[in-house]
């Protein structure tokens, strides 16, 4: 294995880790329960969420950085 294949692999599993803690999120509108008066039922602040989005944001660094690098071809084949 080569160091390309080992940061292709890094860049397929950010990418899904990605996908996958995106469809975890919570949705962030009140859509629908807004007009009965629901809508405060569920909008406490967890830090689950936020743990959630430090994880998300750290997973698009690094699936941004290595795009690049895989792109650049600056490594070596």
């Amino acid at each position: 294995m080569t160091i390309t294949n080992v940061i292709e692999i890094i860049w397929a599993i950010s990418a899904l880790g990605i996908v996958i803690l995106v469809l975890l999120h919570s949705p962030k509108g009140d859509g629908i329960a807004a007009i009965g008066g629901q809508a405060q039922l569920f909008s406490s602040t967890k830090s689950a969420e936020t743990t959630l989005n430090r994880i998300t944001w750290t997973l698009t660094a690094i699936f941004m950085g290595l795009t690049v690098v895989l792109s650049a071809g600056w490594l070596p084949k």
